[in-house]
């Protein structure tokens, strides 16, 4: 009796385990969810992919230009030299080499045509290129015995109100950044048209109230 009480509890635990077994092949949920099992060698290793969100950079936002941004004048687009003295700002401050061609497009030829003040800017900016004289702007201006409105080391006090220091920055800038030809373009030398100093040099053209030599 013990010997069929054991035989018939054992078949019925064997019945139990291959209905579990054939039950969990066919269950969409666990096939869902596979137990991950220790890597050993020689077999295939699981690979398990990963869902994850992917991240899009946002393009750089565009700078706004302030109302106060002023562009560089294009010479190119001047018909005029007038017409590019308008179009470049004056600027709040100038560098001191800027001040000092400034300085001296105003005391040498202020009141005389833009192509007058542009000529003697660019006599200056020569100078401070050729290796001849000092190889600045201030070095050329206050370079002694060379300007007459230069008192020592220093200039006198300009009125940067008005249009004529307006119009000598403004130049200064242009002749600085070569945006346009002087008629003398070259020239080292000028004098006022009123003297006559006799010099030994090539006379390149008279420009308004100055004559100007290389």
């Amino acid at each position: 009796m013990t010997s069929k009480l054991r035989l018939a509890s054992g078949t019925a635990v064997a019945a139990m385990f291959i209905s579990i077994l054939f039950g969990a092949e066919g269950s969409g949920a666990l096939a869902q969810a596979p137990v991950a099992t220790p890597y050993q060698a020689g077999a295939q290793p699981a690979v398990t992919f990963v869902t994850e969100p992917v991240v899009q950079a946002l393009a750089a936002p565009i700078p706004e230009v302030s109302s106060n941004t002023t562009a560089e004048p294009n010479a190119a687009e001047a018909d005029s030299l007038s017409e590019l003295v308008d179009a470049t700002p004056l600027p709040e401050n100038l560098s001191d080499d800027l001040s000092c061609l400034a300085g001296a497009i105003y005391f040498e030829a202020k009141g005389e045509s833009l192509a007058g003040q542009l000529a003697v800017g660019k006599v200056i900016i020569a100078r401070s290129q050729s290796g001849r004289f000092p190889a600045s702007y201030c070095g050329v201006v206050y370079q002694p015995s060379q300007f007459s409105f230069v008192r020592g080391r220093a200039m006198p006090a300009i009125n940067k109100a008005g249009r004529a220091w307006a119009e000598a920055a403004k130049l200064a800038q242009i002749a600085h950044a070569d945006s346009w030809d002087s008629p003398v373009e070259g020239a080292l030398f000028f004098h006022a048209a009123r003297v006559s100093p006799n010099w030994r040099l090539k006379r390149m053209a008279r420009v308004d109230n100055h004559v100007f030599y290389r």
